[in-house]
């Protein structure tokens, strides 16, 4: 299942510089725009990979992993 999410970017000078709404913590800056959304891209997926394994850590065993939709 592939998730989206909402990038907001902008030129500063000779920079760009994003964020990931929905994720705080998640922001770059690059030179190009093009480089600003891969790093986004890289910078959320592992984010969400080093959230799930500190949650999944944090509850220890015997947990259990439901789907949630907002």
């Amino acid at each position: 299942m592939k998730q989206t999410y909402t990038a907001v970017v902008k030129q500063d000078e000779n920079q760009w510089i994003g964020w990931i709404e929905e994720v705080p913590g998640v922001n770059c800056q690059e030179s190009t725009r093009e480089e600003l959304l891969e790093s986004l891209r890289v910078t959320l997926a592992e984010a969400i990979e080093f959230n799930r394994t500190e949650a999944r850590s944090a509850a220890g065993k015997g947990y259990e992993e439901l789907l949630i939709a907002v």
